[in-house]
């Protein structure tokens, strides 16, 4: 169902064990950093009807979600602040091509692969989180199924600025980036390092 080509290591889950605060601050700048990609989608193609309106919906959806983080940090006594970002995003951001329909689909592709990595590292840390932390365990479940429909949501809609072949060549092009990317990693402690 995800289009990724691996699988986050070990690495990943010591880091959400040593700076959990500092993931879950993270997590809440992610759901913002969604939900302006999906507004910036809907000014670049007002155009596509359909665009915007899926797009409307994650804006909205990315937001509540940036809210329930934030009252899971208040709950939790995390104070919210500035952090800087792991280099995930800029890195898949260099691959976007020049020019249209490529820049769209490239645009629409890699926030797809984003909301993947997003969804799987859920899913990882509802089972982590099982028995240590019910609270997060259960949290992180129910955001898992959105972050799997706003994945097949972006790739559905890359499928209308091109011919799906060439929509499935270029999502395993950049899924090996991403993986690349991933498998790297970050030295900060992030949702996407």
């Amino acid at each position: 169902m995800l289009s990724l080509k691996s699988t986050s290591s070990e690495r990943w889950l010591v880091q959400v064990d040593e700076n959990l605060p500092e993931i879950l601050i993270d997590h809440a700048h992610c759901e913002k950093k969604a939900a302006s990609c999906a507004m910036n989608l809907i000014f670049g193609y007002v155009e596509n009807r359909e665009l915007c309106v899926e797009m409307t919906e994650i804006v909205n959806e990315e937001l509540e979600h940036f809210h329930m983080v934030l009252d899971l940090l208040d709950r939790r006594q995390i104070r919210f602040r500035r952090l800087k970002p792991s280099n995930y995003g800029p890195q898949l951001s260099e691959h976007i091509r020049k020019g249209e329909p490529v820049r769209a689909i490239d645009r629409l592709l890699i926030a797809g692969l984003i909301e993947a990595r997003s969804c799987e590292r859920f899913d990882l840390l509802r089972k982590h989180m099982d028995g240590r932390d019910p609270e997060l365990a259960q949290f992180y479940d129910g955001l898992f199924e959105s972050e799997a429909r706003h994945h097949s949501t972006y790739i559905r809609l890359a499928k209308a600025f091109g011919p799906e072949q060439m929509i499935k060549e270029r999502l395993h092009e950049l899924s090996e980036i991403e993986s690349e990317i991933i498998t790297r990693g970050d030295s900060l402690p992030r949702m996407h390092s």
